[in-house]
């Protein structure tokens, strides 16, 4: 179970991992990589605990990688996922293995612990970007954060495979500027909908929603689904006020973990003519990282405008109303 927010007691520390990857020029000396350890064709073997962060593994690996993700069904709830002996033996082989950390997968921790890969370096997103349980930990929709991540395991690359530090190099460089229309994307929504009030089901798209300078609503509520407890009877109430009076221009829920209060929003929701906009938690198949996060943010531009229009239709019904 994921814990977020503050008033969450007991979460759990992550564990801390004496091979963590840290940003900058000491990054490699974290690595006990040897160099000239893989031969010109053989491929480093790297587990990702999420396909997303094994898709950017891939692109910066190229063919010098083989690239194993435990997590990668757009259609299976993550909460409920439970690692499994081959996910076991998967980690004995990697060398390198890249997951999300702040207690959105704690079963990798507790997997590596068990596993001593003599020569094995592991990156934890939520380290290089200071997030730490109890934080939101859907770090992968934050744009600040696969930079790092990128910079990170292409120094593990560079690390383990020196002769091919030039293609390493060029695969980051290409990699980095492939995210420049992701963050031209969220300026030209700041510009144009910051302030604007929407509300979610679950705090997934919580980070992106903060860069595109929304303002989210029912947060509380929204806890409570992605930790699977129950709302209160208040909470839900405010919830559903926010959508009957629409109060909020957009609903953003999350369609790989619809349960019975979800769908309930969701059709209220419908009902009442507020837009939606769904979003997951893996990496769509046939999508690489940058065109997932494209389409989802042309679908919340999509709704925002769908929002706009609705409430100025409101509010000139209202007008007419008033001078009859």
């Amino acid at each position: 179970m994921k814990k977020f927010g503050s008033m969450l007691n007991g979460a759990r520390h992550a564990l801390k991992l004496s091979k963590t990857v840290a940003i900058g020029a000491a990054a490699a000396a974290a690595f006990t990589f040897s160099h000239g350890a893989f031969a010109a064709d053989a491929k480093i073997p790297v587990v990702a605990a999420e396909n997303f962060y094994g898709d950017v593994v891939q692109q910066l690996g190229g063919d010098r990688v083989d690239v194993t993700s435990i997590l990668s069904n757009p259609d299976q709830d993550p909460h409920l996922f439970e690692a499994s002996p081959k996910t076991a033996r998967a980690l004995q082989h990697a060398s390198l293995v890249v997951y999300n950390g702040a207690d959105y997968d704690p079963w990798m921790a507790k997997l590596l612990a068990a596993s001593k890969g003599s020569n094995r370096a592991t990156i934890v997103a939520a380290e290089l970007t200071g997030k730490k349980s109890g934080d939101n930990p859907h770090l992968w929709y934050d744009p600040a954060t696969m930079p790092k991540v990128a910079r990170a395991v292409s120094a593990a690359l560079v690390a383990a495979d020196p002769a091919h530090k030039s293609a390493y190099d060029a695969n980051l460089a290409k990699f980095l500027d492939s995210l420049k229309p992701i963050d031209a994307k969220v300026a030209d929504l700041h510009g144009r909908y910051a302030g604007v009030p929407v509300t979610a089901t679950e705090p997934v798209f919580g980070y992106m929603s903060d860069a595109v300078g929304l303002s989210m609503r029912n947060l509380r509520f929204q806890l409570a689904t992605m930790n699977d407890t129950e709302a209160s009877a208040a909470v839900i109430a405010a919830f559903e006020r926010d959508l009957r009076e629409k109060r909020v221009r957009v609903l953003i829920y999350n369609s790989q973990a619809t349960e019975a209060l979800t769908k309930r929003m969701l059709k209220l929701a419908q009902q009442s003519k507020v837009p939606t906009m769904s979003v997951t938690e893996t990496e769509p198949a046939g999508k690489t990282y940058q065109t997932w996060m494209l389409t989802q943010l042309d679908a919340l531009g999509t709704a925002l405008a769908a929002g706009d229009a609705s409430g100025a239709n409101a509010a000139a019904s209202t007008a007419k109303g008033k001078t009859q």
